[in-house]
């Protein structure tokens, strides 16, 4: 007989273990491990996790000798609050501080409000919905706002608590990547020209690495190898939280072109003594702290100087991009210049500037063919 997950022999008794509010109980019965009693044993547990599934499990009913049983223990009323306060809490020590503020953002400013006072076990896939249609913000957020209470109603259901998970059944909505943008050659110069000479040397800078504004703000001097011409992208800095990029990807090396050098080169005599951060706020002769800080300081008034239609500092990195495939540069390698594990982002995002095949493709193949002819007529 196929034996039931948490039903074990254990010399003259049965074992049987379960969970009960995320604590794992293990309690013995003192019968024989014989076919028939194993039956028993595989009908007790059912009964006792539909029972505590309903909320109306008591220890005294399954397990009269057992010191929980003395203690009162049974399955507690536990409300959504609770399990999303225990979740951020456990988020705070585990995840990135930016991850972490993401999810206490989701879970005070909507899950607490709508579901909070809810018990777990009441959480439907209807409500769920319903909630989800009333929502005014992007499907990307509400797919984010969802992550907590998936993982709250998961914990539940593989602890025993809930007899199902009714997140199953909702599922992530469709949401669309900004579309690539890129600045053409003209608008970049009118932008260089509108600004002030340590955001052109940022902007420019950015123009020709391709780096994210976290990866912007958080480099460094000594990141940086002039004789090799290559920048070492090893951190990001996020809400004023220096953190490792999110994938081994993340960490590479970058090619220095010339205009990218001469940004440096004059950013040089600007914070080179401080031995940290390469780019400063002009404002205040500091670091910049935030994107939105560069966005709002630098980026807005420079596109309305040089009368450039706005477009978010991140298309700075989308032109990079289309610059480099359009000039024909290998798509593998420009996705290894920006971080992607793969080119099949590339391949989505910026497929229209990849160079159409032209005629001679496959030139290459036959001329090798036509070498190792003697092996056999490839003719058809």
């Amino acid at each position: 007989m196929a034996r039931t997950k948490g039903i074990t022999p254990r010399g003259k008794g049965i074992q049987i273990d379960f969970y009960l509010d995320g604590k794992r109980y293990r309690e013995t019965l003192k019968l024989p491990p014989t076919r028939p009693n194993l039956l028993h044993a595989e009908r007790l547990k059912a009964s006792l996790l539909h029972s505590i599934a309903l909320g109306k499990f008591r220890y005294a009913d399954y397990f009269p000798h057992s010191k929980y049983a003395r203690a009162g223990g049974r399955s507690s009323n536990r409300t959504v609050a609770e399990a999303l306060d225990d979740f951020v809490e456990a988020c705070r020590r585990t995840r990135e501080h930016s991850t972490w503020r993401d999810y206490r953002s989701a879970v005070e400013h909507h899950l607490k409000p709508k579901f909070g006072a809810l018990l777990l076990r009441d959480v439907t896939a209807a409500n769920v919905k319903a909630w989800l249609g009333s929502l005014s913000v992007s499907n990307k957020r509400i797919n984010n706002v969802l992550i907590p209470l998936r993982a709250v109603l998961g914990d539940a259901f593989a602890d025993g608590i809930i007899d199902r998970n009714p997140v199953d059944r909702v599922k992530n909505l469709p949401h669309r990547f900004e579309e690539p943008n890129p600045f053409t050659p003209d608008e970049i110069t009118r932008i260089l020209d509108a600004c002030p000479g340590q955001a052109a040397n940022l902007f420019e800078f950015a123009f020709w690495t391709g780096l994210r504004t976290s990866e912007l703000i958080a480099l460094e001097w000594s990141d940086i190898d002039f004789t090799r011409g290559v920048i070492r992208v090893r951190r990001a800095s996020v809400r004023k939280h220096t953190k490792q990029p999110k994938t081994a990807a993340g960490e590479r090396e970058v090619k220095l072109f010339p205009p990218a050098v001469e940004s440096l080169r004059r950013q040089k005599g600007l914070t080179l003594l401080s031995g940290g951060r390469v780019f400063f706020n002009p404002r205040t002769n500091t670091p910049w702290e935030t994107d939105g800080q560069i966005r709002k300081t630098a980026w807005i008034p420079a596109l309305k100087r040089a009368g450039v239609v706005y477009r978010n500092p991140y298309q700075t990195r989308h032109t990079y991009a289309s610059t480099l495939l359009s000039a024909g540069e290998n798509a593998l390698w420009v996705a290894q210049q920006m971080g992607h594990k793969d080119w099949g982002m590339i391949r989505r995002r910026y497929g229209r500037w990849i160079p159409e095949v032209d005629d001679s493709a496959g030139g290459k193949v036959m001329a090798f063919w036509a070498q190792v002819g003697h092996k056999g007529d490839v003719s058809v």
